[in-house]
Protein backbone atom coordinates (compact mmCIF):
# COMPACT_ATOMS: atom_id res chain seq x y z
CA UNK A 1 0.00 0.00 0.00
CA UNK A 2 1.50 3.40 -1.16
CA UNK A 3 0.84 5.68 1.83
CA UNK A 4 1.25 8.81 -0.35
CA UNK A 5 -2.20 8.02 -2.03
CA UNK A 6 -4.08 7.78 1.27
CA UNK A 7 -7.47 10.25 0.68
CA UNK A 8 -8.87 11.29 4.33
CA UNK A 9 -12.03 11.42 2.99
CA UNK A 10 -12.11 7.61 1.86
CA UNK A 11 -10.64 6.70 5.20
CA UNK A 12 -12.96 8.19 6.90
CA UNK A 13 -16.00 6.55 4.86
CA UNK A 14 -14.00 2.99 5.09
CA UNK A 15 -14.10 3.36 8.74
CA UNK A 16 -17.71 4.24 9.43
CA UNK A 17 -18.67 1.68 6.97
CA UNK A 18 -16.17 -1.05 8.72
CA UNK A 19 -17.29 -0.28 12.20
CA UNK A 20 -21.18 0.36 12.62
CA UNK A 21 -20.67 0.27 16.18
CA UNK A 22 -19.11 4.06 15.95
CA UNK A 23 -22.20 5.05 14.55
CA UNK A 24 -24.38 3.24 16.40
CA UNK A 25 -22.69 4.81 20.00
CA UNK A 26 -22.74 8.34 18.51
CA UNK A 27 -26.33 7.76 17.40
CA UNK A 28 -27.16 6.49 21.36
CA UNK A 29 -26.01 9.51 23.27
CA UNK A 30 -27.01 11.95 20.88
CA UNK A 31 -30.72 10.86 20.43
CA UNK A 32 -30.42 10.07 24.27
CA UNK A 33 -30.00 13.79 25.09
CA UNK A 34 -32.37 14.48 22.06
CA UNK A 35 -35.27 12.54 23.79
CA UNK A 36 -34.78 13.77 27.31
CA UNK A 37 -34.61 17.27 26.14
CA UNK A 38 -38.19 16.26 23.81
CA UNK A 39 -39.51 14.11 26.48
CA UNK A 40 -39.08 17.23 29.44
CA UNK A 41 -40.22 20.30 26.87
CA UNK A 42 -43.77 18.39 26.31
CA UNK A 43 -43.85 17.43 29.89
CA UNK A 44 -43.52 20.83 31.21
CA UNK A 45 -45.33 21.98 28.58
CA UNK A 46 -48.48 19.68 29.94
CA UNK A 47 -47.57 20.57 33.41
CA UNK A 48 -47.52 24.51 32.75
CA UNK A 49 -51.31 24.16 30.29
CA UNK A 50 -52.52 22.02 33.17
CA UNK A 51 -51.83 25.38 35.84
CA UNK A 52 -53.74 28.24 33.62
CA UNK A 53 -56.99 28.93 34.81
CA UNK A 54 -59.67 29.33 32.40
CA UNK A 55 -62.88 31.17 32.69
CA UNK A 56 -66.00 30.60 30.92
CA UNK A 57 -65.66 33.86 28.89
CA UNK A 58 -61.84 32.61 28.03
CA UNK A 59 -63.42 29.09 26.34
CA UNK A 60 -66.36 30.75 24.91
CA UNK A 61 -63.81 32.61 23.15
CA UNK A 62 -61.78 29.73 22.24
CA UNK A 63 -64.67 28.33 21.11
CA UNK A 64 -65.86 31.30 18.89
CA UNK A 65 -63.36 30.04 15.75
CA UNK A 66 -63.04 33.81 15.03
CA UNK A 67 -59.10 34.33 15.07
CA UNK A 68 -59.04 37.78 16.82
CA UNK A 69 -61.10 36.04 19.80
CA UNK A 70 -59.23 33.55 20.23
CA UNK A 71 -56.07 35.38 20.25
CA UNK A 72 -57.17 37.53 22.96
CA UNK A 73 -58.36 34.55 24.98
CA UNK A 74 -55.11 33.23 24.23
CA UNK A 75 -53.08 36.35 25.55
CA UNK A 76 -55.32 36.51 28.79
CA UNK A 77 -54.76 33.61 29.43
CA UNK A 78 -51.35 33.54 29.25
CA UNK A 79 -51.10 36.87 31.19
CA UNK A 80 -49.14 37.03 35.00
CA UNK A 81 -47.69 33.04 34.28
CA UNK A 82 -45.29 34.04 30.87
CA UNK A 83 -42.53 34.50 33.70
CA UNK A 84 -42.91 31.07 35.35
CA UNK A 85 -43.11 29.79 31.80
CA UNK A 86 -40.06 31.37 30.50
CA UNK A 87 -37.72 30.70 33.89
CA UNK A 88 -38.68 27.02 33.90
CA UNK A 89 -37.89 26.92 30.00
CA UNK A 90 -34.58 28.21 31.35
CA UNK A 91 -33.90 25.91 34.31
CA UNK A 92 -34.68 22.80 31.83
CA UNK A 93 -32.55 24.26 29.21
CA UNK A 94 -29.50 24.37 31.69
CA UNK A 95 -30.45 20.48 32.66
CA UNK A 96 -30.40 19.44 29.32
CA UNK A 97 -27.17 21.15 28.63
CA UNK A 98 -25.60 19.58 31.41
CA UNK A 99 -26.64 16.04 30.27
CA UNK A 100 -25.32 16.85 26.77
CA UNK A 101 -21.88 17.95 27.97
CA UNK A 102 -21.63 15.03 30.03
CA UNK A 103 -22.98 12.25 27.23
CA UNK A 104 -21.13 14.54 24.46
CA UNK A 105 -17.60 13.98 26.72
CA UNK A 106 -18.21 10.85 27.37
CA UNK A 107 -19.09 9.39 23.93
CA UNK A 108 -16.37 11.43 22.09
CA UNK A 109 -13.73 9.63 24.13
CA UNK A 110 -14.82 6.41 23.14
CA UNK A 111 -15.26 6.81 19.69
CA UNK A 112 -12.02 8.73 19.15
CA UNK A 113 -10.75 6.14 20.95
CA UNK A 114 -11.61 3.33 18.29
CA UNK A 115 -10.57 5.73 15.99
CA UNK A 116 -7.10 6.31 16.65
CA UNK A 117 -6.69 2.57 17.29
CA UNK A 118 -8.00 1.67 13.85
CA UNK A 119 -5.58 4.34 11.89
CA UNK A 120 -2.80 3.67 13.72
CA UNK A 121 -3.23 -0.21 12.76
CA UNK A 122 -3.93 0.66 9.41
CA UNK A 123 -0.97 2.98 8.44
CA UNK A 124 1.37 1.29 10.42
CA UNK A 125 1.04 -2.07 7.84
CA UNK A 126 2.86 0.73 5.27
CA UNK A 127 5.75 1.72 7.06
CA UNK A 128 8.13 0.57 9.19
CA UNK A 129 8.93 2.78 11.84
CA UNK A 130 6.37 4.76 14.24
CA UNK A 131 5.00 7.59 12.07
CA UNK A 132 5.37 10.97 13.41
CA UNK A 133 2.91 12.94 15.36
CA UNK A 134 1.56 9.71 17.27
CA UNK A 135 2.08 9.84 20.69
CA UNK A 136 0.70 6.37 22.17
CA UNK A 137 -0.08 6.57 25.84
CA UNK A 138 0.82 10.00 26.44
CA UNK A 139 -2.75 10.90 26.96
CA UNK A 140 -3.57 8.32 29.75
CA UNK A 141 -0.04 9.42 31.35
CA UNK A 142 -1.51 12.88 31.50
CA UNK A 143 -4.59 12.04 32.73
CA UNK A 144 -8.37 11.60 31.89
CA UNK A 145 -9.51 13.43 29.23
CA UNK A 146 -12.78 13.63 30.43
CA UNK A 147 -12.13 17.11 31.89
CA UNK A 148 -10.42 19.22 28.72
CA UNK A 149 -13.48 18.00 26.74
CA UNK A 150 -16.49 18.44 28.92
CA UNK A 151 -14.66 22.13 28.99
CA UNK A 152 -14.83 22.21 25.44
CA UNK A 153 -18.56 21.16 25.37
CA UNK A 154 -19.18 23.85 27.81
CA UNK A 155 -17.48 26.84 25.27
CA UNK A 156 -19.71 25.18 22.53
CA UNK A 157 -22.88 25.51 24.67
CA UNK A 158 -21.97 29.30 25.81
CA UNK A 159 -20.93 29.73 21.71
CA UNK A 160 -24.71 28.74 20.78
CA UNK A 161 -25.87 31.04 22.85
CA UNK A 162 -24.01 34.04 21.87
CA UNK A 163 -25.07 32.94 18.72
CA UNK A 164 -28.28 33.08 19.55
CA UNK A 165 -27.98 36.71 21.41
CA UNK A 166 -26.23 37.56 17.99
CA UNK A 167 -29.46 36.88 15.65
CA UNK A 168 -31.31 38.43 18.43
CA UNK A 169 -29.80 41.43 18.15
CA UNK A 170 -29.82 41.41 14.40
CA UNK A 171 -33.72 40.79 14.71
CA UNK A 172 -33.47 44.64 17.03
CA UNK A 173 -31.02 46.13 14.42
CA UNK A 174 -33.95 45.05 11.49
CA UNK A 175 -36.38 46.84 14.08
CA UNK A 176 -34.50 49.70 14.48
CA UNK A 177 -34.24 50.52 10.90
CA UNK A 178 -37.96 49.84 10.12
CA UNK A 179 -39.98 51.36 13.09
CA UNK A 180 -44.03 50.96 12.82
CA UNK A 181 -44.39 54.71 11.93
CA UNK A 182 -42.00 54.67 9.01
CA UNK A 183 -41.39 50.59 7.95
CA UNK A 184 -38.54 49.80 5.60
CA UNK A 185 -38.86 46.28 5.05
CA UNK A 186 -36.50 45.96 2.31
CA UNK A 187 -34.22 47.91 4.30
CA UNK A 188 -34.56 46.05 7.34
CA UNK A 189 -34.08 43.42 5.20
CA UNK A 190 -30.93 44.31 3.96
CA UNK A 191 -29.74 44.96 7.72
CA UNK A 192 -30.54 41.77 8.91
CA UNK A 193 -29.17 39.03 6.45
CA UNK A 194 -25.19 40.62 6.41
CA UNK A 195 -25.79 40.61 10.23
CA UNK A 196 -27.36 37.52 10.67
CA UNK A 197 -24.94 36.12 7.80
CA UNK A 198 -21.73 36.93 9.95
CA UNK A 199 -23.18 35.50 13.26
CA UNK A 200 -23.37 32.03 11.53
CA UNK A 201 -20.51 32.23 9.88
CA UNK A 202 -18.54 32.94 13.39
CA UNK A 203 -20.83 30.78 15.10
CA UNK A 204 -19.80 27.61 12.73
CA UNK A 205 -15.91 28.79 12.37
CA UNK A 206 -15.29 28.40 16.31
CA UNK A 207 -17.94 25.66 17.19
CA UNK A 208 -15.94 23.89 14.07
CA UNK A 209 -12.75 24.31 15.70
CA UNK A 210 -13.55 23.71 19.20
CA UNK A 211 -15.30 20.06 17.91
CA UNK A 212 -11.72 19.30 16.76
CA UNK A 213 -10.08 19.88 19.43
CA UNK A 214 -11.53 17.10 20.86
CA UNK A 215 -8.98 15.23 18.55
CA UNK A 216 -6.42 16.32 20.19
CA UNK A 217 -7.72 16.39 24.22
CA UNK A 218 -8.11 12.06 23.72
CA UNK A 219 -4.95 11.75 20.94
CA UNK A 220 -2.45 13.44 22.98
CA UNK A 221 -3.76 14.65 26.16
CA UNK A 222 -3.79 17.79 25.79
CA UNK A 223 -5.99 20.47 27.81
CA UNK A 224 -8.76 22.42 26.43
CA UNK A 225 -6.44 25.56 25.80
CA UNK A 226 -3.35 23.82 23.96
CA UNK A 227 -5.85 21.31 21.65
CA UNK A 228 -7.40 24.59 20.69
CA UNK A 229 -3.96 25.93 19.13
CA UNK A 230 -3.34 22.34 18.17
CA UNK A 231 -6.65 22.40 15.77
CA UNK A 232 -5.45 25.95 14.49
CA UNK A 233 -2.08 24.38 13.58
CA UNK A 234 -3.04 21.29 11.77
CA UNK A 235 -5.44 23.45 9.74
CA UNK A 236 -2.62 26.15 8.76
CA UNK A 237 -0.23 22.99 7.92
CA UNK A 238 -3.21 20.74 5.98
CA UNK A 239 -5.40 23.11 5.09
CA UNK A 240 -6.30 20.83 1.95
CA UNK A 241 -6.64 18.06 3.33
CA UNK A 242 -9.23 19.37 5.94
CA UNK A 243 -11.11 20.93 3.56
CA UNK A 244 -11.77 18.59 1.05
CA UNK A 245 -12.80 16.21 4.20
CA UNK A 246 -15.15 19.25 4.80
CA UNK A 247 -16.61 19.68 1.56
CA UNK A 248 -16.77 16.76 0.24
CA UNK A 249 -18.88 15.78 3.73
CA UNK A 250 -20.86 18.64 3.29
CA UNK A 251 -22.03 17.89 -0.43
CA UNK A 252 -23.50 14.38 0.76
CA UNK A 253 -25.07 16.10 3.83
CA UNK A 254 -26.73 19.01 1.34
CA UNK A 255 -27.88 16.19 -0.70
CA UNK A 256 -29.05 14.28 1.90
CA UNK A 257 -31.00 17.07 3.25
CA UNK A 258 -32.73 17.91 -0.26
CA UNK A 259 -33.52 14.34 -0.60
CA UNK A 260 -34.99 13.93 3.13
CA UNK A 261 -36.86 17.54 2.60
CA UNK A 262 -38.03 16.54 -0.60
CA UNK A 263 -39.54 12.89 0.38
CA UNK A 264 -40.45 14.03 3.80
CA UNK A 265 -42.95 16.45 2.59
CA UNK A 266 -44.34 13.54 0.54
CA UNK A 267 -46.75 12.28 2.66
CA UNK A 268 -48.51 15.43 2.96
CA UNK A 269 -50.47 14.84 0.07
CA UNK A 270 -51.64 11.85 1.58
CA UNK A 271 -53.81 13.69 4.10
CA UNK A 272 -56.84 13.72 2.06
CA UNK A 273 -56.09 9.54 1.27
CA UNK A 274 -55.05 8.49 4.48
CA UNK A 275 -55.18 9.18 8.59
CA UNK A 276 -53.56 12.24 9.71
CA UNK A 277 -51.81 10.39 12.24
CA UNK A 278 -50.03 7.76 9.57
CA UNK A 279 -49.11 10.79 7.66
CA UNK A 280 -47.41 12.16 10.80
CA UNK A 281 -46.05 8.97 12.02
CA UNK A 282 -44.22 8.50 8.25
CA UNK A 283 -42.64 12.08 8.33
CA UNK A 284 -41.46 11.39 11.70
CA UNK A 285 -39.57 8.52 10.35
CA UNK A 286 -38.33 9.64 7.45
CA UNK A 287 -37.06 12.16 9.32
CA UNK A 288 -35.50 10.01 12.35
CA UNK A 289 -33.92 8.25 9.17
CA UNK A 290 -32.04 11.80 8.32
CA UNK A 291 -30.95 12.21 11.68
CA UNK A 292 -29.32 8.42 11.81
CA UNK A 293 -27.63 9.62 8.23
CA UNK A 294 -26.82 13.19 9.18
CA UNK A 295 -24.81 11.25 12.30
CA UNK A 296 -22.94 8.71 9.95
CA UNK A 297 -21.96 11.28 8.01
CA UNK A 298 -20.88 13.25 11.02
CA UNK A 299 -18.77 10.50 11.85
CA UNK A 300 -17.20 9.79 8.44
CA UNK A 301 -15.73 13.79 8.87
CA UNK A 302 -14.49 13.07 12.32
CA UNK A 303 -12.92 10.01 11.03
CA UNK A 304 -11.29 12.10 8.13
CA UNK A 305 -9.89 14.48 10.70
CA UNK A 306 -8.32 11.46 13.14
CA UNK A 307 -6.87 10.24 9.74
CA UNK A 308 -5.07 13.96 8.77
CA UNK A 309 -3.51 13.48 12.59
CA UNK A 310 -2.22 10.29 12.06
CA UNK A 311 -0.61 10.89 8.59
CA UNK A 312 3.01 12.10 8.36
CA UNK A 313 4.52 14.56 5.44
CA UNK A 314 5.99 11.64 3.25
CA UNK A 315 2.26 10.44 3.42
CA UNK A 316 1.31 14.10 2.12
CA UNK A 317 3.95 14.27 -0.87
CA UNK A 318 3.16 13.99 -4.14
CA UNK A 319 4.17 10.94 -6.15
CA UNK A 320 7.11 11.41 -8.12
CA UNK A 321 6.85 11.44 -11.54
CA UNK A 322 6.93 8.09 -13.82
CA UNK A 323 10.36 7.93 -15.17
CA UNK A 324 9.58 7.80 -19.28
CA UNK A 325 12.25 4.87 -20.52
CA UNK A 326 14.74 6.03 -22.79
CA UNK A 327 13.71 6.65 -26.39
CA UNK A 328 15.33 4.10 -29.19
CA UNK A 329 17.97 5.56 -31.22
CA UNK A 330 17.18 5.08 -34.92
CA UNK A 331 20.27 4.30 -37.33
CA UNK A 332 19.77 6.67 -39.97
CA UNK A 333 23.19 6.02 -41.49
CA UNK A 334 24.27 2.89 -43.57
CA UNK A 335 26.36 0.38 -41.92
CA UNK A 336 29.16 0.03 -45.33
CA UNK A 337 30.29 -3.29 -43.95
CA UNK A 338 26.82 -5.25 -43.30
CA UNK A 339 26.33 -8.13 -45.79
CA UNK A 340 23.33 -7.60 -47.87
CA UNK A 341 21.84 -10.34 -50.49
CA UNK A 342 24.11 -9.33 -53.37
CA UNK A 343 27.32 -9.72 -51.48
CA UNK A 344 26.89 -13.49 -50.66
CA UNK A 345 28.55 -14.93 -53.16
CA UNK A 346 27.38 -17.76 -54.93
CA UNK A 347 23.66 -17.02 -54.06
CA UNK A 348 22.19 -16.83 -57.72
CA UNK A 349 23.66 -19.89 -58.40
CA UNK A 350 21.89 -22.22 -54.95
CA UNK A 351 18.92 -20.18 -55.91
CA UNK A 352 18.41 -21.60 -59.00
CA UNK A 353 19.64 -24.47 -58.13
Amino acid sequence: MCMSRISPTMEGFRVVFRRPLLTLAEITWRWAVGATATALFFFGLLEYLSTLPVSRGEMLFLRSRQPYLIGQAILHILRGSLSRAVLSLLVATLLVTLVWTVAGSLGRIATLRAMLEYFRGRLAQGISAPHEGTRAGEATERGSPFSPLLFLHVLRAVLLLAGVLGFVGAIVLAGLVSPDAHPHPGLAFLVFVPIAGLVWLFWSALNWMLSLAAVFVVRDGDDWLEAIAAAMVLFRQRTGAVLAVSSWVGVAHLVAFVAATTVVSMPLGFIPLVPWRLAVLAMIFITLLYFALADWLYMARLAGYVCITEMTDEMFAPLPPPIAPAPTRLQTSIDREELILSDVPHLAIETSA
